[in-house]
């Protein structure tokens, strides 16, 4: 193997906090709302990195308007659909009364909206519903199951996120018929009609995932506004830089992406359709070794990789997994696939399934997840191919697969398989 650095504009924002409170007074948001109002702040499930800075920036920012602000999950699923499982998912993030110097308010009560043309009943988390204005705070990125100008990000939040479970579960079924993009738009509009929305931070993460812009967002211009810094995101995106036999990856989960790996990165289905997206690098095997400790046992998209250690069967959590892929209707999401007792075993088992007599002819690639991209680490027979990149910066010296006694790998990217 070789260690391969990739090279992407870094686009790390310095001061996180000043940029919240600048876009937020220049947007004006604040004069939609009057002194003492109360303001909702929704926060969703992924692993934002600097999600606590940015959230106690907001806090701050709306304390000083004079407004009383709380902040409550914005999540469907997740959590294990609990309102105690949510608030757990925002203390790991870091998110709790005592950091956010605000209350914590999670339940899954909501109050219905209208409905749609298409006849989706919309819905509003009860404790934003009951504040005087709500602002969210979301990532904008491409979406694992679909391509379109809008995909995860404020108006997906706005949709799912508020509507809790059981707007979730609602949205998902008339996307099985409809497409998510049309529920997501359609659903959004109904909500931002509500009145109660103010806007929200759209944040954007560079390829090293640094927070790279932040965006105040007014509710009467955040359809328009998505679609642009969805275009600014997707330019940022990094990729797996060859074609490969072999994906190794340390872990996965719902920190990492909704459906536990970024589908457009290792080029999947949500239910393991290999090369589903015709333009990304071609990957045959995917081989997943870990459950990241965020995902707190929720292995939603377990049915992408092809073979999993023993491990990661260990650590499913059954409730929370289950709940997630039936309400997002994508029972192949969780499906378990075949697993064996060591790194060792799996790779041995796998290597024979790729079409080739030759173990050094497979083109192997190790990744720490599908957020980091850099460093990688690719079999050697790749060396020329990895040279020709545009973004590939540095290669390594070779070595050999770092088995330990056990016949399991040992992290090059800092992570054992005790820490999970």
């Amino acid at each position: 193997m070789i260690t391969v650095h990739q090279s992407f504009p870094r686009h790390q924002l310095a001061d996180l906090r000043g940029a919240v409170t600048r876009e937020l007074r220049e947007a004006g948001l604040p004069s939609q709302a009057a002194p003492g109002a109360s303001i909702a702040i929704g926060v969703g499930s992924r692993g934002i990195r600097d999600i606590d800075t940015i959230a106690r920036a907001a806090v701050d920012f709306w304390k000083a308007q004079g407004a009383h602000p709380f902040i409550f999950p914005a999540m469907g699923s997740h959590g294990a659909a609990t309102a105690e499982g949510q608030a757990e998912v925002l203390a790991h993030y870091g998110i709790d009364q005592t950091t956010m110097g605000c209350p914590i308010r999670s339940s899954l009560d909501v109050v219905p909206l209208t409905r749609t043309a298409d006849g989706i009943q919309t819905y509003l988390d009860r404790n934003a519903f009951e504040s005087d204005g709500v602002m969210l705070i979301g990532r904008i990125k491409w979406h694992t199951d679909f391509d379109a100008k809008i995909e995860s990000g404020l108006f997906k939040m706005m949709a799912i996120g508020l509507g809790k479970f059981a707007g979730a579960q609602q949205y998902h079924t008339f996307a099985y018929n409809l497409g998510l993009e049309r529920v997501v738009r359609t659903v959004g509009r109904e909500v931002l009609r509500s009145g109660k929305i103010l806007g929200g931070l759209a944040v954007l993460e560079d390829a090293y995932h640094n927070i790279g812009q932040i965006t105040a967002v007014k509710a009467s211009r955040m359809e328009e506004e998505e679609e642009k810094l969805l275009v600014i995101a997707k330019a940022w995106m990094a990729r797996i830089p060859v074609d490969l036999d072999i994906l190794i990856a340390d872990e996965m989960g719902k920190n990492i992406s909704g459906a536990g790996m970024d589908t457009k990165v290792v080029n999947r289905g949500t239910s393991g359709q290999a090369n589903f997206w015709w333009e990304k690098p071609r990957i045959e095997r995917i081989f997943v070794r870990s459950l990241s400790a965020e995902t707190y046992g929720n292995a939603c998209g377990i049915g992408i990789p092809d073979l999993v250690h023993d491990r990661v069967i260990g650590q499913i959590d059954p409730a929370s997994t289950y709940v997630n892929v039936l309400t997002a209707s994508a029972l192949g999401a969780g499906k378990v696939p075949l697993h064996f007792p060591t790194d060792r075993e799996c790779l041995e088992r796998l290597m024979p399934t790729v079409g080739k007599l030759d173990p050094k002819a497979v083109r192997v690639g190790w990744i720490r997840n599908t957020l980091e991209l850099t460093p990688m680490a690719f079999s050697e027979n790749l060396r020329s191919e990895l040279q020709q990149s545009p973004v590939v910066a540095e290669i390594g010296e070779p070595f050999e697969l770092p088995f330990n006694a056990a016949g399991d790998l040992e992290s090059i990217f800092g992570l054992s398989a005790a820490a999970h």
